[in-house]
């Protein structure tokens, strides 16, 4: 999920993923408090609910919420809902390149991505952005954005040590 876009072409990803109900409630009240005297432009958000709900916790009133489905966790077919424990080294191994069956891979989420940034830098140049996404896309993010690879981003992920933040700032070049 993304926060705060610092000078032009900057934007930076929030990172309320978890469970909205219990501890994605109360980080986004925090981080509603944290990001008080910032201004944002524009605001994306995932179609999924607890992205739009994040979003209208946090921004509501503030900037204008655009939702995007291009922002979607990844579709892992017939493993959605299943436990990270079944789902997890799938990721890390077959499905970066291969689809989930009935789903999409990891590179289909960079694409999705990728046409979102593109969309960003010719709509939104200069502005300050804001995107709420999940766990894919912001992976997607450290690929596209900080030249990590795949296995880079799932090793450095910051679920990996539970070092949620109220923002990931990255560059978006022109």
């Amino acid at each position: 999920m993304a926060l705060r876009q610092i000078m032009k072409k900057k934007f930076h990803l929030v990172g309320l993923m978890l469970d909205f109900q219990n501890i994605g409630v109360k980080q986004s009240l925090e981080l509603k408090e944290q990001i008080k005297n910032k201004k944002f432009d524009v605001i994306f958000c995932s179609d999924l609910k607890r992205a739009v709900d994040s979003a209208n916790l946090v921004f509501k009133g503030i900037s204008p919420i655009i939702v995007d489905k291009r922002l979607r966790e990844c579709n892992y077919g017939k493993f959605n809902a299943y436990p990270n424990s079944i789902v997890e080294p799938m990721r890390k191994k077959e499905c970066i390149l291969n689809k989930f069956p009935n789903g999409e891979s990891y590179e289909d989420v960079k694409n999705r991505v990728a046409d979102f940034l593109d969309f960003l830098k010719e709509n939104y140049n200069g502005k300050k952005v804001a995107i709420i996404t999940h766990k894919a896309p912001n992976l997607a993010l450290e690929v596209l954005l900080k030249g990590k690879t795949w296995e880079q981003a799932f090793t450095e992920d910051w679920r990996n040590t539970k070092a949620w933040q109220p923002g990931w700032e990255y560059q978006l070049n022109s």
